[in-house]
């Protein structure tokens, strides 16, 4: 998220939903702090933490202890469906399914879809599943109207690629509620698929999807016991799931959102990883609320275009959304190896941490390229100061296209002179969006607007342009 990351937190993001619903009018200083706070923990480390009321915060610890029940009740039965992943199932997928590889027990609650036990009987879920799906798709949204606000996008952008609120007669949900078990201690004939164990004798059993990535706007989880990790900015596994409070839930950005953006909010690589359960009836239970584009919608990025941001080529041909699920998309892909990630999942205790360093030597991650480094230095000063300026004064910033604005800074009657005049445009330095700023131009508007502001210019103009 490249006009976000200014402030460098220390930690993973905490906001209170009620300072981050959206009010009518101006937005109140408690709102930006909130809305800041949250794109500053999704840059930094793909993911943030949402304090919910007291009243959905309980419903969300009753909907977990009904999850642990059903499940524990349920034996297991080599003929229930095996969950394949079939990407032209993504908006159908509906009730119990079992992953033995990965040790995984699954209830999909998606609304307009009746589930039914393989008798064809109607299968009982866990209690509570419509009323969370309702408080979670509310949070999901009110998260992403504030993702929108700092974006500088209209209010709603999102709406239009949504499910319906509340859906039409025949529709069904492409947003899905899963309750999830993993590592149930009765689960019969399922297999332990790869185990490694610590010094201290305590066993970890590691998950496969190290490189998992939601097809998803949002993901919002809330489990009984930690073991979610996220990649950070450097590459580094983060456990994000370690400290949460009775009313707190994870939440991390998915493809679909990076796509509708145009790459300006980046997905989260996340995996789990369950510890020892030994003494535990019930294994590791979570809440997984996925908010997902609708079928029949296109993803586009034609919102940040409006907004005035830069789109590289790769978002704007619009992508049917069916189409978009059933593509694969790669972590490799997506983010070349710029850093060397860790060996093993960063750990909170410090004696593990004393533990990998004694084991890994002295390796460190490579920093950001210094012109991703700049590039987010340009997009962090535009909103802090830039974008302040421009509304003390009552200006809607609207850039020029670089090759027209070449000759417009040369001319003194030109479209944009007042603009740039008003704002304190470096001269020189074309009116355009920084993110399409050439590397020495990105210099010269940082420099102009945060004094003092320093970097290794030599190594950032080395860089190809």
């Amino acid at each position: 998220m490249e006009d976000a990351a200014g402030s460098i937190l220390a930690s993973l993001g905490r906001v209170r939903l009620v300072d981050l619903t959206a009010c009518e009018g101006l937005p109140t200083d408690n709102y930006k702090i909130c809305v800041s706070t949250l794109m500053q923990s999704l840059a930094q480390y793909s993911a943030a933490i949402i304090q919910l009321p007291p009243a959905e915060g309980a419903l969300l610890r009753s909907g977990l202890d009904s999850a642990g029940l059903f499940f524990h009740q349920r034996g297991y039965n080599s003929g229930e469906a095996v969950h394949l992943d079939d990407a032209r199932e993504w908006c159908k997928t509906s009730g119990y399914y079992v992953d033995h590889q990965m040790w995984l027990e699954t209830y999909d609650y998606r609304p307009g879809v009746t589930a039914t036990e393989p008798n064809g009987a109607m299968e009982l879920p866990p209690s509570g599943l419509p009323d969370i799906f309702a408080v979670l798709g509310k949070v999901s949204r009110d998260i992403l109207d504030a993702i929108s606000f700092s974006l500088n996008l209209r209010s709603c952008a999102f709406t239009d690629i949504l499910d319906n609120i509340p859906l039409r007669s025949q529709e069904v949900s492409s947003s899905v509620l899963s309750a999830c078990c993993h590592s149930r201690p009765s689960f019969v004939g399922a297999r332990q698929h790869s185990i490694a164990s610590q010094d201290d004798g305590q066993l970890l059993i590691f998950s496969d999807q190290d490189q998992q990535m939601d097809k998803t706007f949002l993901t919002l989880v809330r489990s009984d016991r930690s073991g979610l990790y996220i990649k950070d900015m450097h590459g580094h596994w983060i456990l994000v799931d370690g400290d949460l409070g009775p009313n707190d839930v994870v939440v991390y950005p998915g493809l679909a959102l990076y796509q509708e953006t145009a790459g300006y909010v980046n997905p989260a690589v996340c995996k789990t990883e369950v510890g020892n359960l030994q003494g535990c009836m019930f294994g590791r239970c979570s809440l997984v609320f996925k908010l997902m584009p609708k079928s029949v919608a296109r993803l586009s990025g034609s919102e940040m275009t409006a907004a005035g941001h830069g789109v590289d080529a790769q978002f704007q041909v619009p992508i049917p959304v069916n189409d978009f699920m059933q593509t694969g998309h790669y972590v490799d892909q997506l983010f070349p190896k710029d850093t060397e990630p860790s060996s093993h999942a960063e750990q909170d205790s410090a004696s593990f941490n004393s533990l990998m360093k004694k084991k890994n030597g002295s390796i460190r991650t490579k920093p950001l390229p210094p012109s991703k480094r700049l590039r987010l230095e340009a997009q962090r000063v535009l909103k802090e100061r830039v974008q302040d300026i421009a509304d003390k004064k009552g200006i809607k910033l609207r850039f020029c296209n670089i090759k027209e604005c070449e000759s417009h800074i040369r001319s003194l009657d030109s479209p944009c002179e007042n603009i740039r005049t008003e704002i304190g445009w470096p001269q020189g330095v074309p009116f355009v969006h920084p993110h399409d700023l050439p590397n020495k131009a990105k210099l010269g508007f940082l420099e102009a607007y945060e004094p003092g502001w320093t970097a290794s210019q030599q190594e950032i103009e080395s860089q190809p342009q």
